[in-house]
């Protein structure tokens, strides 16, 4: 370490008196390596990678209905007809996930290409059969599937009706979770119901960030929740009781959290964090992993007393019935966690805004600081691997061990195979990862990378790049080639441990500065920063 680092660390060490300090890249050097049976994969999703939108039988999805009438909405205005063309390349991907040596490829399965009118009164033999196919072939490597049964991509048939607003979707995605375990279920052994549930409601349905961008502020993300909690139950007893003993599996739910740091030492924005925490990720994760189950009490309370001073006739928040608390507490066999970065939280000065929103019921404030390296094509992907430590740390403990399986981490840049900032990503978060297993005892089961390749990016189109594999959207064959991160990845996983020559404290494949402390922190609190 640099003369100047030793001197700022030690000069930290006697302001605060804390000798516990530790580096911003969530640990130190450290000869720690992933357990045996620590599971390694990759992910991705149809929306974004299979394009064939209309092809053998597919119907129109809601991210296919959204692009296609805003033109505007995609950054680049492309859209995911083709995308990387994995309807007609999913040998390749194949290939792919076998050259990284993982041991679980998790894919999502587009619900309209199964159940083109959204209901099971028609089953798409096409569509059943293309995903056969890229099981057998997963298979044939020696690769076990994860499947996503839902990834965004509500049939537009089903939102035409209220989508996830309308009560009657619990049954609806019953079905089709039914299908997908009669068609699959004997050579799946993960499933995951839902993937960032939050994102498709409070985005999609109360804003209009994520299709179907219905825009109903305070009231359809609160619907939409309570409907699709209600199918993830569902779906994971009918699991339980009638496949489960077929094929052994296991099945939850993916959950995307950023972790909430204070913004000072104050208890006002201590107490900001904890709630941000509770009423995001754990909006979704109270009803199923804590063990009372039922949204978090302190959710309740702020939506309870936000309608009644806007002169509502009932609470915003729609209310589980006792039996409905005791049906969905419990109905997940693992933590699936979606974790790119973190926040700094405070209370909100004031109230924010005045249409209802969840924004407004919690009344808090997140920021992120400037200082915190990042070279990403998404402004928000900050690098800071202590959140992903703690992140981990604090789920183990709020809901009572669970096993976690993180099932996406990764980083976007604008393209590229000498991805220096995503290996250096890779590296800085994985390290963390270690430390969270081995010293915090964080109860870590799997790391997924996101993604496998360069996709179809949401809003963003084809700006952002994820992939381990490059993707040339423009050839003809949508030429898939490892970028240098894959081949980190590889590694990491043949030797389950890091990079020989890895430097926790070197940042400067983001912004050129080797040690970085978030300014927007008081110095007493500077140890927490220094894990």
């Amino acid at each position: 370490m640099e003369l100047y680092k030793v001197a700022f660390v030690l000069a930290a060490v006697l302001y605060t008196g804390n000798t516990e300090i530790i580096n911003l890249a969530g640990g130190s050097k450290s000869n720690y390596t992933f357990p045996l049976n620590f599971i390694f994969g990759v992910s991705t999703a149809a929306g974004q990678i299979e394009g064939g939108w209309n092809e053998d039988g597919r119907s129109e999805s809601i991210w296919d209905h959204l692009i296609h009438t805003n033109l505007s909405f995609v950054k680049d205005g492309s859209n995911a007809d083709v995308a990387a063309d994995s309807y007609h390349l999913y040998k390749r991907d194949a290939e792919m996930v076998h050259e990284l040596g993982v041991d679980v490829y998790r894919f999502s399965i587009s619900w309209s290409r199964i159940l083109p009118n959204g209901l099971a009164n028609y089953i798409n033999p096409l569509g059943i059969q293309y995903y056969k196919n890229l099981i057998d072939e997963l298979l044939k490597y020696n690769i076990t599937p994860m499947v996503t049964i839902y990834h965004w991509d509500l049939p537009q048939k089903l939102q035409d009706i209220g989508g996830w607003t309308n009560a009657h979707i619990v049954d609806y995605y019953t079905d089709y979770a039914k299908i997908l375990f009669d068609s699959f279920g004997d050579k799946v052994k993960y499933w995951v119901t839902f993937n960032e549930p939050m994102q498709t409601c409070l985005e999609g349905y109360g804003g209009t960030y994520r299709a179907p961008a219905l825009n109903r502020h305070g009231i359809a993300e609160y619907l939409c929740t309570h409907n699709l909690l209600k199918a993830h139950a569902n779906v994971y007893h009918l699991y339980d009781t009638t496949y489960r003993s077929i094929a052994g599996g296991k099945i939850g739910m993916s959950l995307d959290s950023n972790w909430a740091e204070p913004k000072t030492e104050t208890s006002k924005d201590r107490e900001a964090a904890e709630l941000y925490l509770k009423t995001h990720v754990g909006w979704y994760a109270h009803p199923i992993y804590s063990a009372e189950g039922n949204y978090p009490p302190e959710l309740i309370k702020l939506v309870d007393e936000k309608s009644r001073q806007q002169n509502y006739t009932r609470s915003r928040l729609p209310k589980f019935t006792p039996e409905e608390i005791a049906y969905i507490r419990g109905t997940a066999d693992f933590f699936g966690l979606n974790h790119y970065t973190t926040y700094l939280l405070s209370m909100a000065d004031k109230e924010v805004g005045l249409i209802p929103s969840h924004e407004n019921d919690v009344g808090i404030v997140r920021v992120q600081d400037p200082k915190w390296p990042s070279k990403s094509s998404s402004t928000w992907l900050k690098v800071v691997p202590f959140g992903f430590r703690r992140l981990l740390k604090w789920i183990t403990k709020t809901y009572n061990n669970i096993p976690i399986i993180v099932t996406e981490n990764g980083y976007a840049d604008f393209s590229g195979i000498n991805d220096v900032a995503r290996v250096s990503y890779y590296n800085h978060y994985l390290n963390a990862l270690l430390h969270a297993i081995h010293e915090d005892h964080s109860n870590v089961h799997g790391y997924f990378a996101w993604s496998l390749m360069d996709n179809f990016e949401w809003d963003d189109g084809y700006v952002s790049r994820f992939g381990l594999y490059l993707v040339d959207f423009k050839s003809p064959n949508k030429t898939r080639t490892a970028k240098n991160s894959a081949k980190l990845y590889a590694s990491v996983v043949t030797s389950r441990g890091l990079p020989a020559d890895y430097d926790p404290e070197d940042f400067t494949a983001f912004s050129g500065a080797s040690l970085l402390i978030p300014t927007a922190l008081p110095l007493i609190s500077l140890y927490r920063l220094i894990v």
